[in-house]
C-alpha cells in the first residue's frame, strides 16, 4: 500500500510515487498542489495567510503562500521534478464566518486564494483546476501516481480535479 504523508497546517511536504499527500480541514486555509506528471513528484502545501510581509511573526514560512510555494517548488525540483513541466491545482479559501461589516482583512480565504494564484503566475506555474470559496471546509489528497487532486467535503460530496 502506498504511504499516505499527512500534511498539517501552515506545513508543506513534498514526495513521489506511489506516495500521496493529504491535508485536512482547509477552512480559509488554501491546500496547493503542485505536481510533474513525467517524474511523478509533487508537493502539497497547507498556507494560512497570503503574504508574510504582513505578519508580525513570520518564523514559519510554511505559513504563508509568498514564502510557502517557492520553497517547496525547489524541494519538488531537488526531488527530480521539472519546472517547466510542474502544474498547481488548488482548493479551500473558504470563508467561514459571516460578518456584517466586513472588511478585506476578514476576507482571509479570498486573500488568500488570490495570494496563491497571483504567486503562481509569478513563479510561471500553470494553474490547472481549483475548487474555492464557498463557506465550508474541505479536507485535500493529492496522488503522486496520478497527479489527482481529490477534494472532499462533509455537504458537498467529494470530487477530482
Amino acid at each position: 500500500m502506498a504511504e499516505l504523508i499527512k500534511v498539517g497546517m501552515a506545513d508543506f511536504k513534498v514526495g513521489h510515487n506511489p506516495a500521496s499527500l493529504i491535508s485536512y480541514g482547509l477552512g480559509s486555509c488554501v491546500g496547493i498542489a503542485l505536481f510533474d506528471s513525467v517524474a511523478k513528484v509533487g508537493g502539497l502545501a497547507h498556507i494560512m495567510l497570503p503574504d508574510s510581509t504582513q505578519a508580525r511573526a513570520s518564523d514559519n514560512p510554511a505559513k504563508f503562500a509568498d514564502t510557502a510555494l517557492p520553497l517547496m517548488l525547489n524541494e519538488i525540483i531537488k526531488l527530480g521534478g521539472t519546472k517547466s513541466r510542474i502544474v498547481a491545482k488548488i482548493a479551500g479559501g473558504a470563508q467561514m464566518f459571516t460578518f456584517t461589516n466586513a472588511t478585506d482583512i476578514m476576507r482571509v480565504g479570498e486573500r488568500n486564494a488570490e495570494a496563491v494564484r497571483l504567486i503562481l503566475k509569478k513563479l510561471d506555474i500553470r494553474l490547472l483546476a481549483e475548487d474555492t470559496g464557498g463557506n465550508y471546509g474541505r479536507t485535500v489528497e493529492l496522488k503522486l501516481d496520478s497527479g489527482t487532486f481529490r477534494v472532499k467535503t462533509i455537504d458537498k460530496g467529494e470530487k477530482e480535479l
